[in-house]
C-alpha cells in the first residue's frame, strides 16, 4: 500500500520562499472564507442534527415516562406536604420586604448617619 503513493505524478513540496508561502496562505483562506459556512451548515444538518434526534426520540421513549413517574411519584406528594411551609415562608419574606422598603428609598445621606449610629 505505501507504493502507492510513488505512483502520483505530482508530489506536494513545501513553499521554497516566503512569498510563494504567503500566496498558499491567503488561497486557503479565501477558499475556507467561501467554502466553510457551507460545508459546517451541511454537517450541522446531515450529521449532528439526525444524532441529536435520534438521542432525543431515545429519551423520550426510554427515560422520560421514567422520570415522569418518578416526579409524580416522589416529588409530588413532597410538595403537596411542603405546601403550607412554602406559603408562610413566603409571606414572612413579603413582610420583611415591605418593611424594608423605606430603608431603600433613604438618601445616602440618611445610610451614611445609619452606619455612623
Amino acid at each position: 500500500m505505501p507504493t502507492l503513493s510513488f505512483g502520483q505524478e505530482t508530489q506536494l513540496t513545501p513553499p521554497e520562499t516566503l512569498d510563494e508561502a504567503k500566496k498558499i496562505g491567503e488561497k486557503a483562506l479565501e477558499v475556507g472564507e467561501k467554502e466553510l459556512p457551507g460545508i459546517i451548515q451541511k454537517i450541522w444538518q446531515e450529521e449532528v442534527m439526525p444524532i441529536w434526534q435520534n438521542m432525543f426520540g431515545w429519551f423520550k421513549i426510554n427515560i422520560w415516562p421514567k422520570m415522569e413517574d418518578w416526579f409524580k411519584k416522589i416529588i409530588e406528594p413532597e410538595i403537596e406536604k411542603r405546601k403550607p411551609l412554602i406559603e408562610e415562608e413566603f409571606q414572612k419574606e413579603k413582610e420583611e420586604v415591605k418593611s424594608d422598603l423605606p430603608k431603600v428609598g433613604q438618601s445616602l445621606w440618611g445610610k451614611f448617619k445609619e452606619l455612623i449610629k
